[in-house]
């Protein structure tokens, strides 16, 4: 199994309730792609974070094995939704991918 983590801050330019608008919808067609590719275990946006926090969004993923974190990130769904409802709103992505048991 493979744990794929990615943080992100908002963009610059969008009010609190276009943030939330933004997340939700992040939320929303992230975690639908579990349905949509295979090998992913599970995926959560999570978009409340505690203000003691250094990032806004944070996306927890867990896939079968690294061929299919690598299929995920080429899919042409997984390309969709971060094109469409990604990156346009966030910034400072980190990411970080390492092997479980």
């Amino acid at each position: 199994m493979v744990r794929h983590i990615v943080a992100w801050n908002y963009a610059e330019g969008f009010s609190a309730q276009e943030n939330n608008k933004n997340a939700m919808n992040m939320k929303r067609e992230l975690e639908a792609l579990k349905d949509l590719i295979q090998g992913i275990a599970s995926i959560q946006l999570f978009i409340n974070p505690l203000t003691s926090s250094d990032s806004e969004l944070l996306l927890d993923s867990i896939f079968d094995n690294e061929e299919a974190l690598k299929a995920y990130i080429i899919h042409p769904e997984h390309v969709r939704v971060g094109t469409n409802y990604v990156k346009p709103f966030v910034s400072n992505r980190k990411c970080i991918d390492f092997n479980i048991d």
